[in-house]
């Protein structure tokens, strides 16, 4: 009985504890931070593509998309891939080793197409840049998930919702966002009950965010008590036992 009520204790869940933006009113906008646009990083990989505007002559930008026209040659649907070295650098065909990092992927084109209008290359080329590698990684007691974004845009909440990491006893007010800032890793707790998260400056996530959830140390308790239920059981079955002995003892004495 005693192991019963401890566990019905333990698993009580409150609405409180669990829903999200509670003290949103209805009707009433809430100011956003700027709009937010991911910057390369070392490690990144980016997928580069340039075309040559107004005309259809592959020979001038065949030595600009080298690897892509090979994969496209072989019917495949690679595209040309390029790393961020740990300085922050890559290197483009024809225009060698270029520093990119700290640049979003709009002003990375617009520093390749002047690179290549400067130099005499092309003279109205068009250059689109993507992330390969936007990811986001989920960290909880239960195991770990890894998201894909594909639109190079994911917020807190998104997050929460494409990895279904927030279980009915994960805390909400410890869930944290880990992310290298500056050559350090830091941490950073939120809480998706609150509306302030929406100015939070790390709502917007980045590229290789880690999101760490932590449940109730209640969970830790209720798994402990189920691993030792067969001992509870055990002796429940044993003190029963010895207490039925006693008692045919009893009347045994007394007859």
């Amino acid at each position: 009985m005693l192991a019963a009520v401890l566990f019905l204790l333990s698993s009580c869940i409150t609405p409180k504890k669990i829903n999200y933006l509670q003290d949103m009113v209805a009707d009433v906008g809430i100011p956003l931070n700027e709009k937010f646009e991911a910057v390369i990083v070392p490690y990144d990989e980016l997928t580069i593509r340039v075309y040559n505007n107004g005309t259809d002559d592959s020979e001038l930008i065949a030595p600009f998309n080298v690897m892509s026209g090979r994969a496209e040659n072989n019917n495949t649907n690679q595209s040309l891939g390029y790393l961020v070295d740990v300085n922050g650098n890559i290197v483009f065909p024809i225009l060698g080793e270029l520093h990119v990092e700290g640049m979003t992927r709009l002003q990375l084109q617009d520093h390749i197409k002047k690179l290549l209008v400067d130099g005499g290359h092309l003279n109205d080329p068009l250059v689109s840049v993507r992330f390969r590698n936007f990811k986001i990684f989920f960290l909880s007691h239960s195991g770990g998930k890894v998201l894909n974004i594909t639109n190079e845009r994911c917020t807190f909440l998104e997050a929460l919702a494409q990895g279904s990491a927030l279980g009915m006893y994960t805390r909400r007010d410890k869930v944290g966002v880990m992310r290298e800032v500056n050559g350090n890793m830091v941490i950073h707790y939120m809480d998706p009950r609150s509306s302030d998260i929406f100015n939070d400056e790390f709502f917007l996530l980045q590229q290789n965010d880690i999101i760490i959830t932590r449940p109730f140390g209640r969970v830790y308790f209720r798994e402990a008590l189920s691993n030792w239920g067969w001992v509870v059981s055990l002796v429940t079955s044993i003190s029963s036992l010895a207490l039925l002995v006693l008692n045919w003892i009893e009347r045994t004495k007394k007859d």
